[in-house]
């Protein structure tokens, strides 16, 4: 999810006011801030924190509504750079933030905040930009005539793709599970969210095996492993809370019951394969900035590192729940702190750059 934008088009200049100016250079992944501090939140309830938690809702709430008028913004006055980023293989994959964006606000809304309607609300909305996004950037790169080689082209930003769909499906079965068994809705909800979990692990497999070639048979500079790169954990424990989300939902589900062995077992199976990229992501980190002495500055992609630590902390309390593994049990509690601390560098990186762009303050005539 790198690159740089296209000129023209609209383009701000140093002329244009600082709203213009920040709708026109929005990364597409910037979405990801909301995905972040969602997922934090969801793990501060988890762990008891109830009143940070609630407070982290209404801050999401701000940066979802802050994203979307900047997204109108750009649309509205520099389509062009817009247009530009979704036929660019790195940039394109980063749209995919606004459905995870979108359903773990409704998460939130829905177990933190108890607003039902606006989780409902935010899961049509998700759901359908879900579709919109998969088959619109696919297809405009699948038939675009000029393409980069896979090395350029291909970063950790594709598995995006992934935690949308499987984001799509947590909070269909977090819908299932709250109007209950009673309800004409559950079982077409555990059906459609058992329909984007199997989707989106299969997209996983054919774009994780790309991402693994890429690792061990292209050359491999500091630059290259972006944080996206932790996307590689986190799809899988996004994929590892769907399964838990569809066992919890699904107990008195004939659709779920006939399927439980194997849901449960591709559960595990994903919890242990995000718990092999961990370290694995962590001595590629100390390559890169301790080695390498490539320099650790505020970057938006970083959100898209503070997630899946989130994710991973929800997802295993939420396995733990489900399959019943207290073996598990200290496990959450530390992957929150380490996703809290994540964050909160990452916030104070951020009012850092908003400070340090506003331009400086005209000093008035003097009489």
């Amino acid at each position: 999810m790198s690159g740089t934008p296209a000129a023209g088009g609209g383009a701000a200049n140093a002329s244009s006011g600082p709203l213009d100016r920040a709708a026109a250079d929005l990364h597409p992944a910037y979405f990801a801030l909301v995905m972040a501090t969602g997922i934090v939140s969801l793990a501060a309830s988890i762990q008891g924190y109830a009143a940070l938690a609630r407070a982290m809702l209404w801050l999401n709430i701000a940066f979802f509504a802050a994203l979307w008028v900047l997204t109108i913004l750009r649309v509205a006055r520099h389509r062009a750079r817009l247009l530009a980023d979704l036929a660019d293989h790195n940039r394109s994959v980063g749209f995919f933030t606004m459905v995870p964006a979108a359903c773990v606000l409704g998460t939130q809304t829905l177990l933190i905040g108890q607003w039902p309607a606006a989780a409902w609300g935010l899961w049509v909305f998700g759901a359908a930009v879900w579709a919109l996004l998969t088959y619109g950037i696919f297809t405009i790169l699948i038939v675009k005539p000029s393409k980069p080689a896979l090395a350029d082209g291909l970063s950790g930003g594709w598995l995006v793709s992934v935690v949308a769909t499987q984001a799509v499906a947590v909070l269909a079965a977090q819908l299932a599970g709250h109007v209950g068994a009673a309800s004409g809705h559950a079982e077409t909800l555990l059906l459609v969210a058992l329909v984007m979990w199997l989707g989106g692990a299969m997209l996983y497999i054919w774009i994780i095996a790309l991402i693994f070639y890429r690792y061990m048979f292209f050359p491999f500079k500091p630059s290259d492993l972006a944080p996206p790169y932790w996307i590689n954990m986190g799809a899988m424990a996004i994929s590892t809370l769907a399964g838990a989300s569809l066992i919890l939902a699904g107990e008195k589900s004939p659709l779920i019951a006939g399927l439980l062995p194997f849901v449960k077992g591709a559960t595990l199976l994903f919890w242990a394969t995000a718990t092999w990229w961990i370290p694995m992501l962590l001595i590629l980190g100390v390559w890169r900035h301790l080695i390498k002495k490539f320099p650790l500055r505020y970057d938006p992609l970083y959100w898209g590192a503070v997630f899946p630590l989130g994710m991973y902390s929800v997802a295993t309390a939420r396995m733990n729940a489900a399959m019943d593994l207290p073996i598990l049990g200290h496990i959450p509690g530390a992957a929150f702190y380490a996703a809290m601390g994540a964050w909160s560098l990452a916030i104070i990186g951020l009012a850092h750059r908003l400070v340090a762009s506003r331009p400086p303050a005209i000093p008035a005539a003097r009489p």
